[in-house]
């Protein structure tokens, strides 16, 4: 029987057409790479179940299209998203240039609370780079985003950048969680017996008790 999971999270990822994104998925999700990988049509999405300390995580992770032609069709699958991972390719400039765009999407449609982490891929090729780490490095703390360089094609810190989303996401619902149980409300009592009430937000953080299975 298939164990049962104590969380679903949704995380996406996005960026420019051609920085990795579905091969870091894939990757990630099946320990895949296809140097001839083609351009992701609309959306494609991908499990794995991680398990972080005490708790089994089913990891839901969606691959947005980065083409601009796609681009209206994607912003509706930011809803509901714990985690981004925002890719860029270090050998083209341009990609990391449409990082800002990107990020004003993300805060636009996602959550507050939403885990961000720029990602340079293609470390591997670094005679080529275009944009250096400590460029990207700054950014990102300017931007209070966590970052990472990450090459899919040598499998350097691919796994590293979701574990670190999916910890830092499970790290913010347990703390939402014990907010709401601090936000427990005793009220008078009714036939001889205490009722709480508890102050929920609207806004999803987490799926609990998911099955496991695809």
């Amino acid at each position: 029987m298939d164990e049962e999971c104590d969380y679903l999270f949704k995380a996406v990822l996005i960026g420019d057409s051609g920085v990795g994104k579905t091969n870091m998925l894939s990757r990630f999700s099946k320990d895949e790479f296809r140097l001839d990988s083609k351009p992701t049509i609309g959306v494609e999405f991908a499990y794995r179940n991680i398990r972080v300390k005490d708790k089994l995580i089913k990891a839901q992770i969606w691959d947005t299209a980065g083409q601009e032609r796609f681009r209206a069709i994607t912003s509706s699958y930011y809803r509901g998203a714990l985690g981004a991972l925002l890719v860029y390719d270090i050998t083209r400039r341009s990609s990391y240039k449409s990082v800002g765009r990107w990020l004003g999407e993300l805060r636009e449609f996602g959550g507050e609370d939403m885990v961000v982490i720029l990602v340079g891929n293609k470390c591997d090729l670094g005679e080529s780079r275009e944009v250096e780490e400590e460029e990207a490095k700054e950014f990102a703390e300017t931007e209070g985003l966590f970052f990472m360089e990450t090459s899919a094609l040598k499998n350097l810190n691919v796994e590293q950048v979701f574990l670190q989303m999916i910890t830092k996401i499970l790290e913010i619902t347990n703390q939402r969680s014990l907010e709401a149980k601090m936000d427990e409300k005793p009220i008078n009592l009714l036939n001889g017996k205490e009722i709480h009430i508890a102050d929920h937000d609207d806004e999803v953080t987490a799926t609990k008790q998911a099955p496991c299975c695809s």
